[in-house]
């Protein structure tokens, strides 16, 4: 899996990156990765082969060798027989962050696969909190994190923001192609998109646009401050805060202040018969229900309906389905827009998804300026059960938690529940070490982008699919019953 390093200069940037782990040199050989990807973070070298080197390297190194490990010994010697570029170089891999990935790539396989079974775990039809719900919150925290990381010795702002430009470029364009509609699903054994109905938004455009803004926070909103306290803490990155305010009043003054006219949209009929045409009833302000909101009504505008979601979240609902929460039949006296299209990732609701990712940022930086484990717990703790009391506060005053609008009060507690999540990660696996128990986790973090690719965008069944013998129904899937 890729590595990012931090960005030291500007000539000698692609020279500065590579990652060795001097505790699993006993069993590794070290390597240089000059790959790259958004979603690795790295920290300081151990505690114990930073000391076991200072004991060999001081005037008392005998006396202190001897309250060394044999296996504290044996990486530093290794890391010893390094060149010095390469020692200076050394970072140990944030294990946890791995982890905390592999771990959020389980729940999204795990409600994608069991949701339409158990309706409780998936996608909330509306208001309210599920597992499902949680998947793309703790992502974008988790590229927050790691930007903290990437970012925290650098020299060359021009250098950092071209490549920045280039991730999410390269992010945007597999969205649009994973989940523009390119493919058209396990059932079909066809592909190709009519670009006028290209769905322009998804999952990875959203953590492109997210990223993209979250790293130009940190490579140009950062002060010069020394931080030793939480108050110089916030200082240094109070350009940042002020960025994060912005875009949150910004995203309730356009979502509660913004007018919602009429609306009326089309679905197409059968091969014999025009599409037939609903009108939606609004003329409201600071509505937040499916039909007038003014996320959806933005979309609508600049996006067009045509590049919308076209499996609407709230067609579960109970106004919209006989089964709510789960999908069914229209009820018989269901509202007019119960079959329009609706984007869950949508212009908007993707402001406060920004904000997701510069509250990770802040986790990140007291990885990079507190060294006590001690410290960094206690100020985690302190941060997730803040934003957590005040999502509650917020949805008991009435702005609900609701992930397709992606409201505050859901940022504060899908924020605050990763924040809380990771601080227990962190404390099991760097801190107390127990990694063994979760090594499948960690495996499935260092590859989650390809987990995604394959599982959540189909493209594995899709491809499995595609080979049939005498006729496209008997293939595999079709006969174990997937994709029915």
């Amino acid at each position: 899996m890729a590595v990012y390093e931090p960005i030291k200069g500007c000539e000698h940037d692609d020279e500065e990156r590579g990652m060795a782990d001097p505790m699993m040199m006993k069993n590794n050989n070290i390597s240089i990765d000059h790959d790259e990807d958004v979603e690795m973070a790295i920290h300081q070298i151990s505690k114990s082969t930073s000391a076991s080197s200072a004991s060999a390297g001081g005037g008392g190194g005998a006396a202190a060798y001897k309250n060394v490990s044999k296996e504290e010994a044996a990486a530093a010697a290794a890391a010893a027989s390094l060149p010095s570029k390469l020692r200076q170089q050394q970072q140990q891999r944030l294990v946890s962050l791995d982890v905390f990935r592999g771990f959020t790539v389980a729940i999204m396989i795990l409600v994608d696969d069991v949701g339409g079974i158990l309706p409780a775990i998936n996608h909330s039809p509306w208001n309210g909190l599920t597992l499902a719900d949680l998947v793309m919150p703790f992502f974008l925290f988790m590229v927050g994190v790691s930007l903290s990381l990437t970012y925290k010795k650098m020299s060359c702002g021009t250098v950092a923001t071209r490549k920045t430009v280039l991730r999410t470029l390269k992010l945007l364009a597999l969205g649009l192609f994973l989940q523009g509609g390119y493919f058209h699903g396990i059932k079909d054994l066809t592909f190709g998109v009519d670009i006028e109905q290209m769905r322009w938004m998804g999952i990875l455009q959203r953590i492109a646009i997210a990223y993209f803004v979250a790293a130009l926070c940190e490579i140009w909103l950062k002060g010069d401050d020394n931080v030793n306290s939480g108050r110089s803490l916030l200082r240094k990155y109070r350009f940042q805060w002020s960025a994060a305010l912005i875009i949150t009043v910004l995203y309730l003054s356009l979502l509660y202040g913004l007018h919602v006219p009429d609306w009326e949209y089309q679905i197409p009929g059968d091969s014999s018969s025009a599409p037939k045409t609903f009108s939606v009833k609004c003329g409201v302000r600071g509505d937040t229900g499916p039909a007038c909101n003014a996320v959806g009504m933005i979309d609508r505008k600049i996006l067009g309906l045509r590049h919308l979601y076209r499996r609407p979240i709230y067609a579960r609902t109970e106004q919209c389905s006989i089964n709510s929460p789960d999908n069914g039949p229209l009820p018989a006296d269901a509202p007019s827009w119960c079959q329009a299209p609706f984007d869950p990732e949508g212009l908007l609701s993707s402001m406060m998804a920004i904000v997701t990712c510069l509250v990770g940022l802040h986790y990140g930086h007291i990885i990079v300026h507190f060294k006590s484990h001690r410290d960094r717990i206690l100020r985690w703790s302190i941060s997730s059960s803040s934003l957590i009391i005040l999502g509650l506060a917020l949805d008991l005053l009435g702005m609900h938690i609701n992930k397709p609008l992606y409201t505050f009060s859901y940022m504060c507690i899908t924020a605050g529940s990763a924040g809380i999540l990771f601080t227990a990660i962190y404390l099991m696996v760097d801190v107390c070490g127990y990694r063994r128990p979760t090594i499948v986790m960690e495996w499935m973090g260092m590859h989650a982008l390809m987990i995604f690719v394959l599982v959540a965008c189909n493209l594995l069944p899709v491809i499995i699919h595609g080979f049939y013998w005498g006729k496209p129904q008997n293939n595999i899937l079709s006969l174990i019953g997937i994709g029915k």
